[in-house]
């Protein structure tokens, strides 16, 4: 599971969810009259709320969560996780609310009558932590905002000296590419930050690896995309094959007319249509 994958919106989803749990100790009724040191219930003594609520909204935050970190997210019932999950999230804030409205419950039918009855304190921050959780996970792909990374890619590796090798592992500048001639320098790229097609200081190539250099101007070099972009199959299909995500470097390794063509961490190649605002390595 990649945690760089994770977006702004995700990290609201787990704050809510903790925030879900937390709620989960605290008294789910009010009652009036009641002195203070009077033991009340909470959702771990009421299995429908537990269930429909609070397991409903954990459990919930953990699918959408798990399904961004995966390369490949399962499906169920027809659904990914991750619709799954904001599906799930929006029936534990439905269910919540209903409980605001009547925390008596099963007491209504008692004969004893439930004036005193209010929704404690647990019911009413389970009610916030849902709404939460549910906005984030149906705005997540519609607000730019919340779409950033959560955790920001690391920084550039510092060039190394001619012949010297690198310690990083592939996905990061300055790792050496794999299939690459032992001694074979991945392509130099700019300055750190320096946005896509700006002017490169030319560089004089040793004479080894003179030959070694790829027809036309370009040269391969790392980049991170700063938010989630789909990755397409050369041959032009509609259908994307791979989403990059922010906060993990990629090589590109071709020009295709706007677009480029990038390298995965498992070797799969595709094109990238949308190269706005990409971070050079």
């Amino acid at each position: 599971m990649n945690i760089r994958s994770l977006t702004r919106g995700d990290g609201v989803v787990i704050g809510a969810a903790v925030l879900l749990f937390i709620a989960s100790f605290l008294d789910i009724y009010s009652i009036d009259g009641i002195s203070s040191g009077a033991d009340l219930p909470n959702a771990w003594e009421s299995a429908p709320l537990l269930m429909s609520v609070f397991l409903a909204g954990i459990f919930a935050a953990v699918l959408i969560v798990v399904a961004r970190g995966l390369p490949t997210v399962p499906k169920v019932a027809g659904l990914d996780l991750g619709q799954f999950g904001v599906a799930l999230a929006v029936f534990s804030a439905w269910s919540a609310l209903g409980n605001i409205f009547d925390p008596a419950g099963g007491f209504n039918n008692s004969g004893q009558g439930t004036s005193g009855f209010g929704a404690g304190t647990g019911v009413i921050l389970a009610l916030i932590a849902t709404l939460v959780l549910a906005g984030a996970a149906v705005a997540t792909p519609l607000v730019p905002a919340l779409k950033g990374a959560l955790v920001g890619a690391p920084r550039p590796q510092a060039p190394l000296p001619y012949g010297a090798q690198p310690a990083g592992g592939y996905g990061y500048p300055g790792a050496q590419q794999p299939g690459q001639p032992y001694g074979a320098q991945a392509g130099q790229p700019g300055q750190p930050g320096q946005p896509y097609g700006a002017a490169q200081p030319q560089q004089q190539a040793p004479a080894p690896q003179a030959a070694q250099a790829p027809a036309g101007d370009f040269s391969p070099f790392w980049f991170a995309v700063p938010v989630p972009r789909p990755l397409y199959a050369e041959d032009g299909a509609p259908t994307p094959i791979a989403e990059l995500a922010p906060g993990t470097w990629y090589l590109a390794v071709e020009q295709r007319g706007p677009g480029l063509v990038a390298q995965t961490q498992d070797g799969r190649r595709g094109v990238l249509q949308d190269t706005t605002g990409i971070q050079r390595g």
